[in-house]
């Protein structure tokens, strides 16, 4: 119960995204050698994975996290007050490498908005591909196994 307050606190005061957390599928799960995440359902339905860790994640560490557990993501919140924060990041990195360009677009960013810092992360899920979430296990052949089974679909209405 204190450990749902402390994370719709963290989530509230880092995202600025209001949440009422009704039921937590699995709580602190390994995704990485030092990263953790917590998969729940809000009061509204909507499933919600946060990621922490001790080590520097980044956009594209993130996405590669959300496919290993098995999970389809919609939208990838920004840090409270910055609704444009990984395009303004992948901008700054683009204009590292390539001091002269001044005509950039959307397609030239793409791959340096994955390298956006972004510890904590919050993600709204759409989907569980196959019906299990999984966690980092090292002592596995593929690094990774079922934390537990759960099935869900968001249906996208108007």
């Amino acid at each position: 119960m204190y450990d749902e307050l402390a994370l719709e606190r963290a989530v509230k005061e880092h995202f600025g995204v209001d949440i009422d957390i009704k039921h937590v599928i699995v709580y602190k799960v390994s995704v990485n050698a030092t990263a953790k995440a917590t998969l729940f359902l809000t009061s509204k339905k909507q499933l919600i994975l946060h990621i922490s860790g001790q080590s520097k994640l980044s956009l594209g560490d993130i996405k590669k996290i959300v496919n290993r557990m098995g999970l389809r993501a919609e939208i990838y919140f920004t840090p409270k007050g910055q609704p444009d924060y990984f395009d303004e990041i992948g901008s700054k990195k683009f204009h590292e490498v390539f001091p002269g360009r001044k005509n950039i677009n959307d397609d030239d960013i793409h791959f340096y908005r994955l390298l956006a810092p972004y510890n904590p992360a919050l993600v709204l899920i759409s989907e569980v591909k196959d019906g299990n979430v999984y966690q980092f296990d090292s002592d596995s052949t593929s690094k990774w196994r079922v934390a537990t089974k759960f099935a869900y679909r968001r249906i996208r209405t108007s």
